[in-house]
């Protein structure tokens, strides 16, 4: 009789959990919060096989598919805004949900990003911004604040005295914003601290080893380089190291090589912004922003035709990478941990 009871009981607990399980199931199903059968959001970037997108992509794609929705990663694999802007319109010819975007350069994307808007696709930039156009929301580490803690760190290491150098990207909006905090800082808070030289290296690792090599050679007390992004990094550790190790390198963004360098020694640090939080929090901006009926804010937004989805600046917040908590940030370790396919799926 206990068994007939047990086994009895059992049962009832097991068909009582199945109907919880399907009015989830359904309840799920009729969630706003849920993608259309083949809804799909597209990343959109330059230099595609920069490493420093596809955790961005990794998070961007796991929001998505917690809402059901596709997503693609696109974007051109040079440096030429130019062959971005046509990515970035055959993105809009296959009519996606919405994009996420680091615009290479803000104002040649103003038009297509406003079209887009007309288009019912909203576009999120993230990383780098396109401020005057019909964006509907911003994502990014606060570059001010990333150029401002380099300083401060470098400085801080240096004893607040020394010669500095700086290598740059003009007309990259976060690149630009990162310097010119870097050296305000510097001029603000440490006025021992000199700026002797800056070039311009373009993400060109042979530049800035060039870069380097002719500073050094210039300013022979040159204590410090900074640079804001990694792959100029790479050039400008490698003649540091070869004119003595003597020249402390420090960049924003970081690749496993930046990375290894960092752990050997080689290099002297980095800023690592919250790649992942810009990815997931870029889509769901994105998903709120291509359904603003969930949305009804008091205000004109009726009258006025705006996307009631509107959302300035989202901080992501950011890192600082030394040679102690360096092999948290490799990528391949990552991609491993989650068992995904990465930016090929």
């Amino acid at each position: 009789m206990k068994t007939f009871t047990a086994a009895l009981l059992a049962g009832a607990i097991a068909v009582a959990g199945m109907g919880m399980t399907t009015a989830a199931a359904k309840a799920e199903e009729t969630s706003p919060f849920r993608c259309k059968e083949g809804e799909t959001y597209a990343m959109n970037v330059m230099v595609s096989g920069v490493e420093y997108w596809f955790p961005v992509y990794e998070m961007f794609k796991q929001a998505a598919h917690q809402m059901g929705c596709k997503t693609v990663y696109t974007g051109t694999p040079d440096y030429d805004v130019t062959k971005q802007l046509a990515t970035f319109e055959q993105v809009l010819a296959k009519q996606p949900a919405g994009v996420l975007l680091h615009p290479m350069n803000p104002d040649p994307f103003i038009e297509p990003i406003d079209r887009a808007a007309e288009m019912g696709i909203p576009v999120v930039t993230f990383a780098a911004d396109s401020p005057n156009s019909k964006r509907v929301a911003y994502v990014t580490s606060d570059n001010f604040r990333e150029g401002a803690t380099a300083a401060d760190t470098l400085a801080k290491a240096m004893g607040g005295k020394g010669d500095y150098a700086i290598l740059e990207n003009p007309g990259q909006d976060n690149h630009d914003r990162r310097v010119s905090s870097f050296i305000r800082q510097m001029e603000e808070k440490y006025p021992e601290m000199k700026l002797v030289a800056r070039t311009a290296t373009n993400q060109d690792p042979t530049r800035a080893y060039n870069a380097v090599l002719t500073m050094a050679q210039a300013h022979p007390g040159l204590g410090a380089v900074f640079m804001p992004e990694a792959s100029s990094a790479l050039g400008a550790a490698q003649a540091a190291n070869e004119l003595g190790g003597k020249i402390k390198v420090m960049s924003v963004d970081v690749n496993a090589k930046v990375l290894d360098m960092i752990k050997a020694g080689q290099m002297f640090g980095a800023i690592n912004p919250n790649q992942g939080v810009q990815g997931y929090m870029g889509f769901m901006m994105l998903f709120l922003a291509a359904h603003p009926d969930l949305i009804d804010p008091m205000n004109d937004y009726k009258r006025s035709g705006f996307n009631p989805f509107t959302l300035p600046v989202i901080d992501n917040g950011f890192s600082i990478v030394t040679p102690e908590n360096a092999q948290d940030f490799y990528w391949d370790a990552y991609l491993k941990r989650r068992g995904t396919k990465g930016i090929d799926e």
